[in-house]
């Protein structure tokens, strides 16, 4: 019978990976962690929850993720990231397809947990992922902060029930410095791929972005924190074109 490697990159993540392991206990036939070589208790916590704990340098995302996939010994992989967990339906649902695999992925939908309180809007739920295929399913992609795992054309599919249950931001102040980080990043990817910003981009850009998660993905409904959420969002769009534009300028001397 096929079995499940769970498989999970860190840096520096004794906050969350604790729980992560804890919540693939009965679905994993093994479990690997391939770190970036932390500094904080990461790597003690791992070993005490019986997890195999590999040291890789980090280049970026999509290789990272291919040389964790590539220590895999079993036929299935279920990618999450540290500060991850799945829900007791999610567990069920993945114990239930291990009798029987009846595709070669599964997708499942992730709800995050900001500061506290369970977001259902903002565009942030359903979040639909693939986490879940079978090695040879297909490949890592992406560039930056984007990979995703891309399906060979062909593979059959099924979407589980239950949640990824991700524990994003535990302060105002982490998403903030995570916005302003992210953007130095896809506004660099943007200029690599020839993306231009002028100032209606940069101007009813963001008004959009607020417009659409705060309305018409009724961001409205998670309250106060829905607000900060698609606040922040839209001031991220802002600095993301603001910095392409710096960029540019600056190719121009």
């Amino acid at each position: 019978m096929p079995g499940i490697s769970v498989v999970i990159i860190t840096l520096n993540e004794e906050r969350n990976i604790g729980r992560c392991l804890d919540s693939v206990r009965d679905i994993a036939d093994e479990v690997i962690v391939v770190d970036s070589f932390s500094t904080d208790r990461t790597e003690e916590i791992c070993k005490q929850k019986g997890g195999r704990f590999v040291q890789h340098e980090f280049e970026d995302y999509v290789k990272q993720h291919v040389f964790a996939d590539s220590l895999a010994t079993q036929d299935y992989i279920l990618s999450l990231d540290a500060d991850e967990a799945l829900s007791e339906e999610l567990i069920y649902s993945i114990k239930e397809i291990k009798k029987d695999f009846k595709a070669e992925a599964y997708t499942m939908n992730r709800m995050t947990n900001y500061c506290g309180q369970w977001i259902k809007h903002c565009g942030w739920y359903p979040d639909k992922k693939l986490r879940l295929y079978h090695k040879d399913a297909g490949e890592w992609s992406g560039v930056k902060i984007h990979e995703s795992f891309k399906l060979k054309e062909g593979i059959s599919t099924m979407h589980l029930a239950g949640d990824i249950l991700h524990y994003s931001f535990y302060t105002i102040s982490e998403h903030i410095y995570q916005a302003n980080k992210f953007t130095d990043l896809t506004a660099q990817a943007a200029f690599e791929k020839g993306i231009r910003a002028g100032c209606i981009k940069i101007v009813f850009s963001p008004m959009a972005k607020f417009i659409r998660d705060y309305i018409f993905n009724l961001g409205f409904l998670d309250g106060y924190n829905g607000f900060l959420i698609c606040r922040i969002s839209a001031n991220a769009t802002f600095l993301k074109y603001v910095k392409l534009k710096m960029l540019i300028n600056q190719n121009k001397l």
